[in-house]
């Protein structure tokens, strides 16, 4: 009897260590944000390839990401993303937006050769 109480109790435990991990998993999990920064930062690359974005606005455009994902993981370093950090994360992702289309269409422009990323 003191077998199958063992396994038992051995059961239950990796159980509930397993529904654990997957609570934690759940509750950082923000694939459309994820997407939205790739697409971000391919529309930088975009305005530096085809000159639209100097230098001084790329430095300043990939700072403003970076700060946007530190943001980002110390929001999740508690192991929960709320509603409230999922929405700070999506306001910040806006006017990030709002700043690499002023960037692309300001008529500075980069010079075209000379400042590639290599990305296409």
């Amino acid at each position: 009897m003191k077998s199958w109480e063992m396994i038992t109790v051995a059961g239950l435990v990796a159980s509930a260590l397993t529904f654990s991990t997957v609570q934690v998993g759940a509750d950082t999990y923000s694939p459309g944000i994820d997407r939205r920064e790739d697409r971000q930062q391919n529309r930088i690359y975009q305005g530096v390839d085809s000159g639209q974005i100097t230098p001084k606005e790329f430095r300043r455009l990939e700072n403003e990401q970076a700060r946007i994902r530190a943001a980002e993981a110390r929001m999740k370093a508690d192991g929960r993303y709320t509603r409230w950090e999922r929405y700070r994360t999506q306001q910040m992702l806006d006017r990030s937006s709002r700043h690499i289309y002023w960037a692309k269409h300001n008529q500075r422009g980069g010079a075209p050769w000379g400042y590639r990323t290599g990305r296409r």
